[in-house]
């Protein structure tokens, strides 16, 4: 427990206390936000943010590394080998988001990355994670992933590997880059009104820390009672996901004071891609990919609105669903404060968390 708290507060006064201290050195090499025209046309309160520090997810990628370390050590739980996976994806994804962010700071335009040459840096990420986590099992033989689809926990009609190894690998390959993928740009997409991203993100990796906190309580190696084995969780280093997380769910409170609106900071892609990064690393971890869906809910209304969007507009030949998309410009559109839109998405974020929290629980107690 001293791990855990030690890493939230570490982590929460590093981005709290020093962001101002990154906004001069981000003011001083020119890390200003750059708006796109036609978003200046359709909401011309956007063109006053203009200049903004962005990439201030380099910030809280910072934060969530040091509190994550110190609170390890301090409470003499060092970091596991699914722990180090986490941050390998909030910073590979983080560094992918930022190459985009500093070609449009760079060029003082919107293009940056092309859309597929961000999946394929995710991609090149996602890989090499799946890789290492599905090999170098502990002592009782886990791995930190597993070959399986789950939704609680592993679906064992769901096997990867039983169309055979080779086909398994690329199924398999295949699976967690695309959770990878698709959180991470959904996240993206929900970041375009101050402190929408970041806010939510609180919610969603929260509840991966409050399961992964009960997991470890329920680890099937601890469970010596035959009548509750079956509500067991076979994760491996579950303790350790729920530092990580608490670590960055810190990191994103202290940079929220600074992101709120009206921001002082923007994330960029740099950040938005982290914290999906982070997510997915999560719910591949604690055995809830299909989970992440409803806990992670509030990207996917995002991301869903803009597939809605460009599928209605293909099939009735030019005519919007949405005024604009992702919802929140449309919510703007349509004339409400930014700051209205922000507090109801985060209260939906939160909602759609405990949701899957409560799900989660009500699993277990089915099968004890």
């Amino acid at each position: 427990m001293r791990s855990l708290l030690t890493s939230a507060a570490i982590s929460l006064a590093f981005t709290l206390f020093l962001t101002p201290v990154f906004l001069r050195w981000f003011r001083k090499w020119g890390w200003g936000q750059v708006i796109r025209t036609p978003e200046n046309v359709h909401n011309p309160s956007h063109g006053a943010k203009r200049g903004t520090p962005t990439m201030g997810g380099t910030i809280f990628i910072l934060g969530t590394i040091v509190g994550y370390l110190i609170g390890s050590f301090a409470g003499n739980n060092p970091p596991t080998m699914s722990g180090l996976l986490v941050l390998w994806m909030m910073l590979g994804f983080g560094v992918v988001g930022f190459i985009d962010d500093y070609m449009k700071v760079r060029h003082q335009n919107s293009l940056g990355l092309s859309g597929w040459r961000k999946i394929a840096g995710q991609v090149i990420v996602a890989v090499p994670f799946a890789i290492v986590a599905l090999n170098f099992p502990n002592a009782v033989g886990q791995t930190a992933a597993s070959g399986y689809v789950s939704v609680f926990r592993d679906i064992q009609l769901l096997s990867f590997f039983a169309l055979g190894p080779i086909l398994g690998w690329l199924l398999y390959l295949a699976w967690i880059s695309l959770i990878g993928t698709a959180t991470s740009n959904s996240v993206n997409v929900a970041d375009g009104l101050d402190g929408l991203a970041a806010g939510s993100g609180i919610f969603v990796v929260g509840a991966y820390s409050l399961m992964a906190f009960w997991q470890n309580k329920q680890v099937c190696a601890d469970v010596l009672d035959p009548s509750v084995q079956a509500g067991c969780y076979a994760v491996r280093d579950p303790f350790d996901l729920a530092i990580v997380s608490a670590s960055f769910v810190g990191a994103l409170v202290g940079f929220l004071w600074w992101n709120a609106p009206k921001a002082k900071v923007f994330m960029g892609d740099c950040g938005s891609m982290a914290i999906g990064g982070v997510i997915a690393a999560l719910a591949i971890f604690t055995r809830t990919e299909l989970l992440l869906v409803l806990i992670a809910g509030v990207y996917v209304i995002a991301s869903g609105s803009v597939i809605l969007q460009r599928a209605y507009f293909k099939i009735t030949r030019g005519k919007r669903l949405f005024l604009m998309s992702p919802l929140h410009h449309h919510l703007e559109m349509r004339g409400w404060p930014e700051v209205t839109i922000v507090v109801r998405m985060w209260i939906i974020a939160g909602l759609l968390a405990v949701s899957g929290i409560g799900f989660f629980y009500v699993e277990w107690l089915s099968r004890v």
